[in-house]
């Protein structure tokens, strides 16, 4: 198994955090892993994007040009990365925040509503972000919510670890969203 995926969004929509998320989830699970952030040169709202490699076997590299998966939380990302999707990849949008359609037919697309979702029905919109990596997780079974889970109680400083039920909810709430979802 091998599975290379970039996330993206802006500044502060808990990018990184997905990443980092993954690639310990990936640890947790002793598989091998790389995660590479990348920031735009703005302060704070700018964009960020982070690859992640989980694999099996040895990374070779941790350099990602054709994503199994892409990932994007706004719509500048999904403009800038899209095309680099293998054919066949997968594409999981926030659609609460992209207006536009992808350009491509042929990946599975997955279009969730994570910031609409994580207002209404989780009271949080700091959580989208763990509904589309619980989707994510879901879909691909490349590491288990459990592992993710697991890797919140190690990532998250102890004093926000009263945060932990929200975001297993959201998790949560992002694989009940996949396992009814159709890709198109």
């Amino acid at each position: 198994m091998l599975q290379e995926i970039i996330l993206a969004g802006f500044g502060g929509q808990g990018v990184m955090s997905m990443g980092q998320l993954l690639a310990y989830a990936g640890l947790v699970e002793e598989k091998h892993v790389s995660w590479i952030p990348s920031y735009g040169p703005e302060m704070r709202g700018g964009t960020a994007n982070c690859s992640v490699t989980i694999s099996d076997d040895e990374v070779s590299s941790p350099i990602i040009t054709e994503p199994d998966t892409l990932i994007v939380l706004n719509r500048p990302s999904l403009e800038k990365f899209e095309q680099d999707v293998k054919p066949g990849g997968r594409l999981l949008i926030n659609s609460s925040l992209i207006d536009i359609e992808s350009q491509r037919q042929d990946l599975q697309v997955l279009k969730i509503s994570a910031s609409e979702l994580a207002n209404e029905k989780l009271g949080n919109t700091r959580v989208s972000n763990m509904i589309i990596l619980g989707a994510f997780v879901e879909l691909t079974r490349t590491v288990t919510i459990e592992s993710v889970i697991g890797a919140l109680k190690k990532v998250l400083p102890e004093h926000r670890h009263n945060l932990i039920p929200l975001n297993r909810q959201a998790l949560e709430t992002g694989v009940e969203l996949a396992k009814r979802a159709k890709m198109i």
